[in-house]
């Protein structure tokens, strides 16, 4: 059965069991991934943030490539106020975005592109500056490595606030920074076979892309590439499929047939009172 119908079809009926947490012992987003013909692969990763959040984002790049399985490779992006609360997605590329977002709930928000296949095509992962009284040094690292984390296919080890020792829990303990042995045998897990086409960009900077994928499939689907004529700058939340103390589950469909995803952190309690929102 195609994936996207399926996922269309259940995030309509509200059927919020696609999009659970993690369950233990397994922190696969819902086996999404970025589609490839080779055991590894490098990942574009667009830098759209200030200077007080490179650190993080290098860090976190340096982190995650410790997998066997994929690379991030930095590459410089538009760092304007307007591109970074636009944060608008490249095809084939994973973009990473601070801005002030505004006083609206949460604190990351990452989001995923799936094509007709089910396989990732683009993403963004953004930080939220409106709560910069939140932001410790250790959780911009948490936030950064999560979000990013969500764009490769990951989903939490766990939900109830404990340390699980890496940055795809929701602890605010130093522990859990960074990802942790388990997570990069998850990526594995996840990565463990090789697809049929290349879903991610092979070249370019910024804004270019190597296609391999075959005619009409991943990124030679017609309206795969940015922003297509008529498509909106800032992809729609659509509807809500899930709900947690911590984080929202998001859905909405893409013009071109595609589906949005979006993996919303929510600003804790205590932040929010500190803030009033």
């Amino acid at each position: 059965m195609n994936a996207l119908p399926r996922l269309l079809r259940c995030a309509t009926l509200g059927a919020a069991v696609l999009f659970s947490a993690a369950s233990f012992g397994t922190n696969s987003w819902n086996g999404y991934h970025w589609a490839r013909t080779t055991p590894s692969f490098t990942l574009i990763a667009v830098d759209s943030m200030t200077a007080d959040w490179q650190s993080q984002f290098e860090t976190t790049l340096a982190k995650w490539s410790i997998s066997t399985v994929l690379d991030l490779a930095a590459v410089p992006g538009d760092e304007s106020v307007r591109a970074r609360k636009r944060c608008q997605a490249i095809a084939g590329q994973l973009r990473v975005c601070n801005a002030d977002y505004g006083q609206n709930g949460w604190l990351g928000l990452a989001s995923i592109y799936l094509d007709s296949a089910g396989h990732i095509v683009k993403g963004t992962a953004k930080m939220n500056d409106s709560y910069a009284s939140y932001w410790t040094f250790e959780e911009m690292n948490h936030v950064v490595c999560q979000e990013v984390g969500h764009v490769l296919g990951l989903d939490h080890t766990s939900t109830d606030g404990s340390s699980q020792g890496t940055c795809m829990d929701y602890s605010s303990s130093s522990d859990s920074q960074w990802p942790n042995s388990h997570d990069y045998e998850e990526l594995f897990s996840v990565y463990g076979h090789t697809d049929s086409y290349d879903s991610y960009a092979t070249g370019g900077s910024g804004g270019g892309i190597g296609c391999t994928a075959p005619p009409g499939k991943g990124c030679n689907k017609a309206g795969f590439a940015g922003a297509e004529p008529g498509e909106p700058e800032v992809p729609p939340m659509g509807v809500l499929v899930r709900k947690d103390p911590h984080f929202e589950i998001w859905v909405a469909p893409g013009r071109d047939g595609g589906l949005w995803i979006h993996h919303v952190t929510l600003v804790p309690d205590d932040a929010r009172a500190s803030t009033g929102r």
